[in-house]
């Protein structure tokens, strides 16, 4: 059985930190299904249009008819254990680091027969659940892991080093002030979080949450205003060598197109805390971020954004906040690229509208700040890159991949 992680020792400045290294980067084309599986962790297999036959690895065309439409789709998980070998040494410089590294042949009830990377509770002849994970270069790598769940199982190495779990991570919340930042500060601290940085702009402004901070364990309010650079570089200055996961809570919420507004004064508010308030954390948080991205079990592992579904397609209702969160998503993806060598995941989190006073009027379904953050540690203890929150985001999520032009006009109504 997996040994309990113990909480890391403090680090010995005059130790060297272990630069990162990615496992091989290159994938092919065909091979990316698994990735955008991985990424939103899905499990599937690459799947034959023409005849349905489930086949591995991924492949242009059908081995079996030789048909050149193949997708992504469901299949079951659950497989057997037929052999496992553990790696004593490694050619590649990122698993010579981490030997001895376990590894497995599957064989899935679907069909085929994968080598996996292998949790250390799987023993030959077991029955074995299988999924897809983004390792270190974010490319999807399959993982075999026990079919019912062990003692300790996520404090597995090779677990940990697919996923970005808590425990025993100090991590950042970037805006105090907004109306999910409390909701998860409660959901670290409950999954194991070590420190919990929460920043606060205007720490003279009534803020009736503060005592509701205090009372979690962990938490340390420091100041962080997302619109000020200096201030971001300080705090940077201060903490940046100790945050191994950041999570940007920033936002700024207001109704109205393009058309309803007077003047550019609430957008520029908007694109302030938003688009660049992320450019300020990225430059003075993500160096650092993506030099420890190999720092021991407390290495610097993730950064989250939480955004709005109508990044992904304007909202008329909200034209304006729906391009500034555009802006977001769009530098999001970039810095996803800029700290993928450093082994540090950039996760962006979907919700529709919240269940707070700046969508009052919006009819429901919303989503409640609570569900957010719990999705948030969940995401972040599967190791998933794209997570989408409640009915809204899931329903324009679907919508999106269906008919993009049939949603533009259905939410212009």
């Amino acid at each position: 059985m997996t040994e309990p992680l113990s909480r890391p020792k403090r680090k010995n400045p005059l130790k060297r930190t272990r630069l990162p290294l990615s496992p091989q980067p290159m994938r092919s084309r065909a091979a990316h299904l698994l990735t955008q599986a991985a990424a939103e962790g899905r499990f599937g297999l690459p799947t034959c249009l023409a005849c349905g036959h489930h086949h591995y690895p991924p492949r242009d065309a059908c081995p079996k008819c030789l048909a050149a439409e193949i997708v992504m789709a469901p299949a079951s998980d659950l497989g057997q254990l037929a052999a496992a070998t553990s790696v004593e040494v490694a050619q590649d410089l990122y698993f010579r680091e981490r030997t001895p590294w376990r590894l497995g042949t599957v064989v899935l009830a679907a069909g085929p027969s994968v080598v996996a990377h292998l949790h250390g509770d799987c023993a030959e002849g077991d029955r074995v659940r299988l999924s897809w994970r983004l390792d270190r270069s974010g490319n999807a790598v399959a993982f075999a892991e026990p079919a019912v769940t062990t003692p300790n199982m996520s404090d597995d190495s090779q677990w940990r080093e697919m996923t970005n779990d808590p425990k025993f991570r100090r991590i950042l919340i970037t805006d105090g002030r907004s109306s999910l930042a409390l909701a998860l500060a409660k959901a670290l601290a409950q999954a194991g979080a070590s420190l919990i940085f929460v920043g606060l702009a205007d720490a003279w402004k009534p803020f009736p949450e503060m005592d509701a901070f205090k009372r979690i364990p962990g938490v340390e309010i420091l100041p962080l205003d997302l619109t000020d650079s200096d201030s971001v570089t300080e705090l940077a200055g201060e903490i940046g060598a100790r945050v191994d996961i950041l999570i940007n809570t920033a936002e700024h919420i207001r109704p109205g197109g393009l058309t309803e507004r007077t003047g550019v004064t609430l957008a520029r508010e908007e694109l302030e805390a938003g688009y660049l308030g992320l450019m300020r954390l990225a430059q003075a948080f993500g160096p650092v971020m993506k030099f420890r991205g190999a720092d021991g079990a407390n290495s610097a592992c993730a950064w989250v954004n939480l955004l709005s579904v109508y990044a992904l397609m304007s909202w008329p209702a909200y034209g304006v906040y729906s391009a500034a969160q555009a802006a977001v998503y769009a530098a999001a993806l970039s810095l996803r690229s800029e700290l993928r060598s450093g082994g540090v995941r950039v996760m962006n989190v979907f919700s529709g509208p919240l269940d707070t006073d700046w969508f009052q009027t919006v009819p429901p379904p919303k989503v409640a700040p609570a569900q957010v953050a719990r999705a948030v540690v969940d995401a972040l203890m599967k190791g998933i890159e794209d997570v989408f929150v409640g009915d809204v985001a899931e329903d324009i999520r679907a919508r999106l991949a269906k008919n993009p032009k049939a949603l533009e006009r259905e939410l212009g109504q």
